[in-house]
Order: structure tokens, then sequence, then C-alpha cells
């Protein structure tokens, strides 16, 4: 099988994502919030892909939708208000809305392991669990769609499951791995 190259692959993506409307809808109006280096990422981008690989619902076994930012300097009260918006806007829907500046203030009571400051999104989407869960996708507004993938799309398009080692420790890696493998039989989950 001819390997595709990297244009390609995001042009694929593109278009596969703007086939989920639920995942339009959430970057359509995301752009409402204003948010200082957004992305929709991780498991919702993924999951399409691998329910559009599997011929399955597009949103078949999406649990949640990641949306993160990065605002360092938000006041308690501005960032009090921008959770309200966003629970306002996404009412309908299971939007985890996350300010990636402020993880490492909870992350060790969450996972119990301190980590560094994020820099950006982008540094946070570096640490993601898996190669192909590592990635975001951003809506500009003109419309178009930016991909943002540090590990590339090889493992996404060919639904591969491989740990990145960097935060998720073994066990979480496989609890992850298995729970996925039973919604989407076709993964390949890559040994730790």
């Amino acid at each position: 099988m001819k390997k595709l190259t990297v244009p390609t692959q995001e042009n694929e993506l593109i278009g596969i994502l703007l086939q989920n409307k639920t995942i339009v809808d959430i970057l359509e109006r995301a752009l409402e919030l204003n948010l200082p280096n957004w992305y929709l990422g991780a498991g919702a981008v993924a999951q399409t892909i691998w329910n559009y690989k599997s011929n399955l619902d597009l949103n078949h076994g999406i649990e949640d939708y990641d949306l993160v930012y990065f605002a360092a300097n938000l006041a308690d009260g501005e960032q009090t208000d921008l959770n309200m918006r966003a629970k306002k806007l996404f009412s309908e829907v299971n939007v985890d809305f996350v300010n990636q500046a402020t993880v490492h203030l909870w992350y060790k009571n969450e996972f119990g392991k301190e980590i560094q400051p994020y820099i950006s999104t982008e540094s946070a989407i570096n640490t993601w669990p898996t190669t192909s869960t590592s990635i975001g996708v951003t809506m500009d507004s003109a419309r178009s769609l930016k991909i943002y993938a540090p590990f590339g799309l090889d493992d996404l398009f060919s639904l591969t499951v491989r740990a990145n080692k960097i935060l998720i420790t073994e066990n979480i890696y496989y609890y992850k791995a298995k729970k996925w493998k039973s919604i989407w039989n076709q993964l390949n989950i890559i040994p730790w």
C-alpha cells in the first residue's frame, strides 16, 4: 500500500472531520468564544477517523469532545466567566473545556504526577497519551481547518494505538487500549 503524503493525509483528515456534524458544530461555536491558541483534539478527532475507517457512525463511542486552549494570564473572574459561557454554548454536547495553562496546577491531584507548566496548547498536545490521539484541529475565522499532529498521521490512519510515554503510565495505557479495542476491534495495539 502506497504511503500518503502529509498534505494528502491532512486533506483526508479534514474531509472526514467535516462529515462529523458534531465536530463542525463545536468548531464553529468555539469561534464565538474567541479563545487563544485553541484546538478540538484527542479522542474525538482520532475516534472520528477510527469510526470512518471502521464503517461506523462518525460519533460512535465518542464520550466527550476535548476543547483546549492556552490563556496564561486570566484572572479568576475571567476564567469563571469563560467557563460559564462555554458551558452555555455547549449545553447539549459533552465538551471537556480545559485551559492548558493551568493543567500543572491540578494534574498531580488527578494523576499522581507533578508536571511542568505547558508553554502553549501545542506543548500540551505533545504529551497526550498516544501518538494517534496527540492531535488537534482548529478553525480560523474563514472557516479553514488547521491540524496539529506532532507524531504525524500514519498511526491514526492505520488504526494503530502506540503509547506516547511522556506522561502516560503503562497501566493507564493498557486500560485505554483495552477500552478502545472493545469499541473499535480493528485497532492495532502496540505493546508498551
